[in-house]
């Protein structure tokens, strides 16, 4: 046996005097549960300061309780009771298995009170029903006030952990109050049986105060803690041994082991294990921090030496009496330091606590009371629990039946990470196959929330390892396989597709929850032609019964996912849309869960409104979009920079209805403050931290900004699952349903309509041109006029409006060059306009901000480019041609925006090369 079992087969138990959110979030704590090293957790003041002032371990969650309004010691009770009921959880099973021998976690009452009675006895009632752990003990110390506080609460049932206690005198009086708290449990009629306690009796700190008293070389040194523990073992073999204690031991009573506390070594002349070998006896706790039970680990030296030398250590209190040095005077100093130290501890850590919730409130700027009050009423209104139980009414009206149906069957994403837990064997099992098959590289043909998480996950995949997850060992190059996607019918795109995934390489997977996408559609059957009508190169990700199904069972595809159909397309990452890409780019599909889950946990119905992330992040959303700051604005580090479009999806299709909506603005070019209006509101995805320095300037000047670190690959799960909730709560907020997508139908309308005609006709109809010079021309409802193309632009732009914003719709290929012009062409018209600029490629934004073009608020400028391809060429058994599809979206997009009475222009170039002409008549 080691040392550490060899101890526990004596009978001493060793807790750990420490705890940190760090150990109980990556295992470490169970993995020291599980090998037997420790048998429970004690914490005190200065420990709790350590892990929260001393690390950024708590940030995450002590930011929404800061924008939620709590003060610092509120804030602290419900950090360090999440920290207790995780732990105590951990040591469920080792507290079931001992039958309440062991598996303790201690919870310290305020240092304040330590004077204070009655007090103590309230808040350790409180902590104890807040906690709701039959494995925890409240600690209370052994002060003169204190030791009435113990016996009232034993008395209540509450474990107790009596802590700071150094003298003899003092630790009788605590064991009586023990046996008197359960007399007066019996007395009541209540059981005794469950009820457990420690005497934490402080050892080294004894010695610290002593041995500056002895003359130097003196042998009394290092002996009077080790004696003066000894002499308490001996008196508590003597009060657990009589008739009082029999009494009680016949009605199930536990006793009160003694608790080694301070048992590091101050001294580093005395060896480091000397206050646990020679402390060890039966019935006994040690609890020592982690170097002490590194150092035992290693060298300890487990045998009884508690009953050891007990006339030798009376002898040694005798002669340090006989020096003039009075124990009882020393152990009232050391209670007193000790009361003192802790309290320090505490208004240390609370100053702390304070700083950071400041500066997590300031981060709101002007919008810091109406987030905490909104906070509030979204509890007062039971929202957390509403939205667990899938409570329609907070989105529709009891009368909108229709609405209620579609949230109804909307709202499997809540429990998505169960469900895809489930599947990961099968997920794994297909990355193998494809693996084994040769087959090197993946095009997902989709659109929307079908295809963008497998987009965001390959993006973030492409940067190295190093750069977004120091971890890296966990993302599996060599299985790995190229993942990409289509979401275009923009013939170049297209046919760059094709030469980048041919088929004898490739695997093309048919992303489609309706299972009748247009383009989706049109990528299979052009695809499908290039494979030789080759089953095995297809697999398919949609809802059961689609015709997308049907289709891929009827030409032999060689794998079929079916999609959780309760759960709509933008709020599908964590499914099989989002899964079995990760799966096939080698991602550690546990972990990537495990940090949903994680997330997942804070968002629950049991959790304070205060308390959950994205709830609160739901919050500042939707009461910034009532304040006006309805842009909200992504800046990203670069290696997490893809997640920023994932973001624009589901906030824009989800809000943008009813006139009301929050308008996502990822990745716009980077301006001073002062370009911004008062509609904004950041969020500062950070990684690398590229762009702290642009950061603090827009907080100074007077923005919202909200940082959320991104510190591995796998916190994207994480952020996932919080801007889920958040789109939720901030749809609630604003009064829209989150789950439809009412106005995306017009604009399909309208395409269908003009490939229709085009294939009766042979010619889309496109209007005649408002003005056209050479070889440009610019389409639009309203007249137009200029002599040049830039004084068209110039004059179409000076409709803009403040706290409006411009939307460049650009049916082009989605490549490096062209998404560099958009970039350009944005930071032109802001500058001329003062508005916001966002910018999409088409059809792909269509499936993103489609929606909040026509549905969301009439305040914008449509600027739609179209362009004539360089190549073009047939769809196969479609009757048209990838150039003719794009182009009839566009018709489509154009008129339903003017359907929608939006204030739009539509541009459409001689060649795609000519949008850099375009560019140069916006600057």
């Amino acid at each position: 046996m080691n040392p550490i079992q060899k101890l526990t087969s004596l009978g001493q138990s060793l807790w750990y005097d420490n705890i940190q959110r760090r150990l109980l979030e990556n295992g470490e704590l169970q993995a020291m549960i599980e090998r037997g090293e420790i048998r429970g957790v004690t914490s005190n003041p200065t420990i709790f300061n350590n892990a929260i002032a001393k690390t950024n371990d708590y940030d995450s969650a002590l930011t929404p309780l800061a924008w939620a309004g709590w003060d610092a010691e509120k804030i602290f009770w419900q950090l360090a009771i999440e920290d207790i009921k995780a732990a105590c959880d951990a040591f469920q099973p080792l507290y079931e298995e001992t039958n309440g021998g062991d598996g303790y976690v201690s919870l310290e009452v305020s240092p304040y009170l330590a004077h204070d009675t009655d007090a103590t006895i309230a808040q350790a009632q409180q902590l104890w029903a807040r906690v709701r752990r039959p494995n925890l003990m409240v600690k209370i110390p052994a002060t003169k006030e204190g030791v009435p506080a113990i016996r009232k609460a034993i008395a209540a049932g509450v474990n107790v952990n009596v802590t700071l206690i150094f003298s003899l005198a003092r630790y009788a009086e605590v064991m009586n109050a023990y046996l008197s708290g359960l007399e007066d449990r019996l007395a009541a009629g209540h059981p005794v049986d469950h009820i457990a306690s420690v005497a934490s009796f402080f050892v080294s700190r004894v010695d610290s105060k002593i041995d500056p008293k002895l003359p130097e070389g003196s042998p009394l040194r290092g002996k009077a803690a080790i004696a003066n523990a000894k002499l308490a073992y001996d008196l508590y073999q003597q009060t657990f041994a009589g008739r009082r204690w029999e009494n009680l031991k016949v009605k199930g009573a536990r006793v009160q082991r003694p608790l080694w506390a301070s048992t590091s070594t101050k001294n580093p002349a005395y060896p480091d294990t000397i206050y646990v070998d020679n402390l060890i006896g039966p019935e006994t706790v040690n609890t020592v921090p982690p170097q002490t039970l590194e150092a035992f680990k290693d060298h300890g030296i487990a045998e009884v030496t508690l009953v050891r030398g007990l006339d030798e250590a009376r002898d040694a209190i005798a002669q340090l009496e006989a020096l003039g040095i009075s124990m009882e005077v020393v152990t009232q100093e050391l209670e007193d330091e000790g009361v003192k130290a802790f309290a320090d501890a505490f208004t240390q850590l609370l100053a702390t606590i304070d700083e950071r919730r400041k500066a997590a409130a300031s981060s709101l700027g002007p919008l810091a009371d109406s987030v905490s009050k909104r906070i509030a009423q979204l509890e007062a209104d039971s929202v957390p629990a509403r939205l667990w139980k899938h409570d329609p009414s907070l989105w529709v009206s009891d009368k909108d039946l229709e609405g209620q149906r579609e949230v109804t069957i909307r709202m499997g994403w809540l429990d998505s990470t169960d469900k895809a837990r489930k599947k990961l064997k099968e997920y794994q099992a297909f990355a193998k196959e494809i693996k084994k098959a040769k087959i090197d590289r993946v095009l997902v043909l989709g659109m929307g929330g079908s295809s963008l998480t497998a987009e965001v996950f390959s993006l973030l995949f492409e940067h190295e390892p190093q750069a977004i997850d120091r971890e890296s060992s966990t993302i599996n190059r060599s299985s790995s396989l190229k993942v990409g996607i289509l979401d275009s019918t923009d013939p170049a795109q297209v046919a760059e597709a094709a030469q980048n995934f041919p088929p004898e390489k490739s695997l093309y997977i048919v992303a489609s929850k309706s299972g009748g996408t247009a383009e989706v559609m049109a990528a299979f059957e052009y695809f499908w032609k290039l494979s030789k009508r080759d089953g095995a190169r297809f697999a398919a990700i949609t809802d059961p019964g689609t015709s997308l199904e049907a289709l891929a069972r009827k030409r032999g595809f060689r794998k079929i996912f079916t999609a959780d159909p309760m759960v709509g397309g933008r709020y599908s990452a964590l499914t099989d849309f989002g899964l079995v890409p990760a799966a096939l780019l080698g991602m550690d599909l546990n972990r990537l869960l495990d940090r949903a889950d994680w997330m997942r946990n804070q968002c629950s119905e049991n959790c304070p409104a205060a308390r959950d992330p994205g709830l609160a992040l739901g919050a500042v959303l939707g009461e910034a979009a009532l304040d006006g700051r309805d842009k909200l604005t992504v800046l990203a580090d670069a290696p997490v920079s893809p997640f920023a479009n994932w973001i624009e999806q589901i906030i824009a299709e989800s809000s943008g209805k009813n006139g009301k909506g929050i308008l996502p603005v990822p990745l716009e070019p980077i301006g001073n403050p002062e370009v911004y209006g008062d509609d904004r509101i950041f969020v500062y995805l950070r990684q690398t931290g590229e762009h702290e320095e642009v950061v603090a300037k827009l907080k100074a000047a007077g923005h919202p900004v909200i940082h959320f670190p991104l510190s591995t690959f796998y916190d994207i799960g994480a952020e996932i699952y919080r801007w889920e909730i958040a789109t939720a709560i901030a749809c609630h907020i604003l009064g829209v349903n989150a789950f439809d997508q009412p106005n995306v139908e017009s604009s399909k309308k309208i395409t269908k309509a003009k490939i229709a005609e085009y294939q009766k006709k042979g010619k889309l109809r496109e209007g005649k041109p408002a003005w056209k010079k050479d070889g440009v021309m610019v389409f639009s409802p309203t007249a137009v006029t200029g002599a040049s193309l830039k004084a068209v632009l110039n004059g179409f732009l000076k409709k803009a409006k403040k706290g409006g914003y411009v939307a460049i719709n650009a049916y082009l290929p989605r490549s490096a060059e062209n998404t560099d012009v958009l970039q350009q062409m944005r930071a032109a018209i802001r500058a001329k306009t003062g508005n916001a600029v966002t910018a999409g490629f088409g059809p792909r934004f269509q499936h993103s901000t489609g929606q909040f073009h026509k549905g969301g608020p009439k305040n914008a400028l449509f600027l739609v480019i179209t362009a004539e391809p360089e190549k073009d060429f047939a769809i196969p058994n479609q009757g048209l041609t990838f150039g003719t599809l794009i182009r009839a979206q566009a018709l489509g997009d154009y008129e339903a925006l003017i359907e929608a009475k939006r204030k739009v222009m539509r541009v459409h170039l001689p060649s795609v090369k000519a949008i850099t002409e375009l560019l140069k008549a916006l600057e």
